[in-house]
């Protein structure tokens, strides 16, 4: 019964065969439309009426440090800029050491130098005066490194400070010898204390600085803030922009990332080891930087008011192809400075350089070549899915899309589209050969053939290419790209063939179904007929037997 079940089954195996066929093509069909896809692509960036076209290159020698940029349609040619100035930017410097001094009196027993308000921190160490070891923590005080100095040195040398001047005095009878190869701590170069061959060594400018990191109130600024209300708020205008603070929750820090984040257009920044803060504006020229504030206000605790230093932006200066003298307020020359359309010029020293202003065929020629791959890409896979081949004994060959008129007739309108010229258009662009682009002989592939011709094209007649790609009406990806739209879209004629296959596979599901069902059936009634026949295959034994029995006892 199997064997007679398996050759009843023998049309589902031709069915399921018939399905895989159908599934090759659906999929054949699915990379076909990849393909066109891809192709659509390439054409559509061809048709973009984008800065490909007429794109231009601007040059400079490489170790000027210059550099230079040309905007589509900027005129070609070499170009002679002479900078003899180059713009700085204004920059108002505010007056130095606007920190407190580190005590009030000479006093300093109550200094812990971890904790000093001075331009660098302390570390803690040994360091050497006259060879005599001093170790410090940094829990000491000011005074007792003081009380360590006169102790190992045997008296010899004597330090202290100066509240009128903020600094550290060492005082001997003879000379003071600082320092050793060994010192494991800064004490000497945190206080600005170096040896200058004499019995009397002083630190060269005040030692206490503002701290930028505690709230206003609390800076250690020496002239105090009386701008204020009440609850310590205040403002200050810079360029005309107000910014606002409170002494007691607004640090130095806080005020400088204000300034820099405000729309006022400068740059403010502290100098420690000055103890001053700057204003800097963050474009070039000779333009202005102005700052206003009630009196006793922050600017002028911060010396950046009455008591700062202007220094004036200067303009960039320079000449093209030695005409007259011009000015920018940036050493970014653009088309208004330098008066030649599109260019862009970033001078970096003050000198003379030539700029050179070309064609920039690269992304158009890009464009071109990936055009050309994605066309030959389809008409390769139209080709290898439908051919037919015929051996030496007759025998006949298809393909997975043999004899599928509608992928061959692909072919043919592709090489339409690249082999006609476009409507209404003069000169001597007209169709893909005036490029220098044809098909390779006896094939329906696209090659360059004329390299110089393409080039020569781009650079000389780039609004005559683009007009024969992106021509609204007749350019050619405007044609290509509407034939694509149509063959891959969802009403096209692979969409259609798509889902014809999968009704025809579906209707031969439905086929295997009806033939299954029906085989069921059939091998139901098999095994009943079956088990009846050995039924009556059993009684006709038995029956035998009983004969057998009756007949052999009566002989005897």
């Amino acid at each position: 019964m199997d064997k007679l079940m398996a050759a009843e089954r023998a049309p589902q195996t031709r069915m399921r065969a018939q399905q895989a066929r159908f599934q090759q093509q659906t999929n054949a069909l699915e990379n076909f439309k990849t393909r066109l896809s891809d192709l659509q692509t390439s054409i559509k960036a061809l048709g973009a009426t984008d800065n490909a076209y007429g794109a231009r290159s601007a040059s400079v020698a490489a170790t000027s440090g210059w550099s230079a940029s040309a905007a589509t349609g900027a005129e070609a040619g070499s170009y002679k800029v002479n900078v003899s100035q180059l713009a700085t930017r204004t920059q108002r410097v505010g007056a130095s050491d606007v920190g407190a001094g580190l005590s009030a009196s000479s006093d300093v027993s109550a200094l812990t130098i971890g904790t000093l308000s001075i331009a660098g921190s302390i570390t803690a160490g040994e360091f050497s005066v006259n060879g005599a070891r001093i170790s410090v923590a940094k829990t000491d005080s000011l005074q007792d490194v003081f009380n360590q100095i006169s102790t190992k040195t045997g008296g010899a040398v004597s330090a202290s400070y100066d509240p009128a001047t903020d600094k550290v005095k060492l005082e001997s009878l003879n000379e003071i010898v600082l320092g050793s190869a060994n010192d494991s701590s800064n004490f000497l170069t945190a206080l600005q204390l170096f040896n200058n061959g004499s019995n009397s060594i002083l630190s060269p400018k005040s030692l206490g600085v503002v701290s930028v990191g505690s709230a206003i109130a609390n800076a250690n600024l020496k002239q105090p803030i009386t701008a204020v209300d009440a609850s310590g708020n205040g403002s200050f205008n810079i360029n005309g922009v107000d910014i606002a603070y409170n002494v007691n929750t607004d640090s130095l820090q806080t005020i400088v990332s204000k300034i820099n984040a405000s729309n006022a257009g400068v740059t403010a920044s502290f100098d420690k080891s000055n103890d001053r803060f700057t204003l800097t504006n963050k474009t070039t020229g000779d333009v202005g930087l102005n700052v206003s504030e009630a009196s006793g206000g922050l600017l002028e605790a911060l010396g950046l008011n009455s008591t700062a230093t202007v220094a004036k932006g200067k303009n960039a200066l320079f000449t093209v192809d030695g005409g007259a003298t011009r000015a920018s307020n940036s050493n970014t020359l653009d088309e208004a400075a330098t008066g030649i359309s599109g260019l862009s010029v970033t001078a970096t020293s003050e000198t003379e350089q030539t700029i050179t202003v070309g064609a920039d065929n690269t992304d158009l020629r890009k464009r071109i070549e990936d055009f050309i791959s994605k066309f030959n890409a389809v008409q390769t896979f139209i080709d290898t899915a439908t051919k037919t081949s015929t051996s030496g004994k007759g025998a006949v060959s298809s393909s997975i899309l043999s004899g599928n008129l509608e992928v061959a007739s692909v072919s043919s309108s592709l090489r339409g589209f690249a082999f006609s010229s476009v409507p209404g258009l003069s000169g001597a662009v007209q169709r893909l050969d005036s490029l220098g682009i044809d098909f390779k002989t006896g094939t329906s592939q696209l090659e360059i053939k004329n390299s110089a011709a393409l080039d020569s094209a781009l650079t000389n007649q780039p609004d005559a290419v683009k007009t024969m790609f992106t021509d609204s009406a007749n350019g050619l990806s405007t044609k290509l790209n509407a034939y694509l739209t149509q063959a891959i879209g969802v009403d096209g004629p692979i969409a259609s063939q798509t889902k014809r296959l999968a009704k025809q596979s579906t209707d031969v599901d439905n086929q295997i179904e009806s033939l299954e069902r029906r085989l069921a059936s059939d091998q139901a009634r098999l095994e009943r007929s079956f088990v009846q026949m050995e039924q009556a295959q059993s009684n006709l034994q038995s029956q035998l037997a009983s004969l057998t029995n009756a007949f052999g006892n009566s002989r005897k």
